[in-house]
């Protein structure tokens, strides 16, 4: 993309991130009935559309397509599971509202492509995104814990609202490959303060905050719909990691949007305003979910972060990132 394309689009997305509510989501209140209601941060099909998110284009089927990445080369159109699960997980909002066929049939379609795209081989059931990532380096098709949560939170709702065992099925396999290093194909990044689940898997670790935090929410919805013991492993290993490693993330002003420390990366790399404010909504909902207080903690301390000096700060600073990362 030419640099003047580059620069355009960061500083609209600068000016949205600026712009940009401060309660990025609202949190539903049903935390940990059996039965999958509302997803944890309620997802507005309306806002999605109006670009509160992803530049969203559909196929023929309804299954959403966005743009691929500023920096790839080749510029198309790509099946993103983590958007299509955003937007199915939007859609099953609206079902919930109006309780159409319409809108069912909308979501079992979302349903039906995790269904049908996944893939199955030693590493369980998984899926992968054909783009490339050029910050981490990743060039091939690659799977991600935040996919992974995606078809996880997708595929129990299908089963749960049309009783399709083979959703179910599949959604049990989704949980093997959280076991697997990310070096050797997983998505798990293990480190000496306990397993992060990696939004980007590569040969080193990324440990992209909020992704590994979304996680955390399919393996959730695994605990309640399947009583998964596993699931509920898988969660608590990494609730005690998120913990340990979350002082980490602390810049003394502002929170750092990964852990990537290879030398080609720039260190550090801020949170942009929305990221830190997603993930301040982010530990509200976990320390809900497990009565860890000092999560709680930790989101009003990044919250005193929110300030317009620490925000220019942090801007001087993540320029310098995307320079580094060829992003401007």
């Amino acid at each position: 993309m030419a640099e003047v394309d580059k620069l355009f689009f960061m500083s609209r997305k600068l000016i949205k991130d600026v712009l940009r509510d401060k309660n990025i989501y609202d949190v539903t209140n049903d935390l940990f009935s059996e039965k999958l209601g509302e997803y944890y941060f309620l997802i507005d099909e309306h806002a999605l559309l109006a670009g509160h998110s992803q530049d969203y284009r559909f196929d023929d089927k309804g299954i959403p397509v966005i743009p691929s990445y500023i920096d790839v080369d080749e510029n198309r159109l790509i099946y993103y599971p983590i958007s299509i699960g955003q937007y199915g997980l939007a859609i099953y909002h609206t079902w919930l509202e109006t309780q159409s066929e319409y809108d069912k049939r909308r979501f079992i379609n979302i349903v039906d492509w995790f269904y049908s795209h996944r893939i199955a081989d030693e590493k369980g059931i998984y899926w992968l995104t054909d783009v490339e990532k050029p910050e981490y380096r990743i060039t091939a098709p690659w799977p991600s814990a935040f996919s992974q949560s995606r078809g996880l939170s997708i595929l129990l709702r299908g089963w749960q609202i049309t009783g399709d065992d083979r959703y179910r099925q599949a959604a049990e396999k989704a949980l093997v490959i959280f076991d697997i290093a990310a070096c050797d194909g997983g998505v798990t990044t293990f480190t000496d303060l306990g397993p992060f689940y990696e939004e980007y898997p590569t040969v080193f670790p990324t440990m992209v905050l909020d992704g590994f935090l979304f996680s955390l929410c399919g393996l959730y919805d695994a605990v309640r719909a399947l009583k998964s013991s596993r699931a509920r492993a898988l969660f608590d290993a990494g609730i005690k990691s998120l913990l340990k490693w979350l002082p980490h993330y602390d810049l003394g002003y502002w929170m750092r949007y990964n852990y990537c420390r290879e030398d080609f990366y720039p260190d550090p790399d801020p949170a942009t305003i929305g990221y830190l404010r997603l993930v301040i909504t982010q530990l509200t909902l976990f320390a809900q979910l497990t009565g860890e207080t000092e999560l709680s903690t930790w989101a009003d301390y990044f919250k005193q972060y929110d300030r317009l000096p620490n925000i220019l700060k942090m801007y001087k600073v993540k320029y310098k990132a995307l320079k580094k990362m060829n992003r401007l």
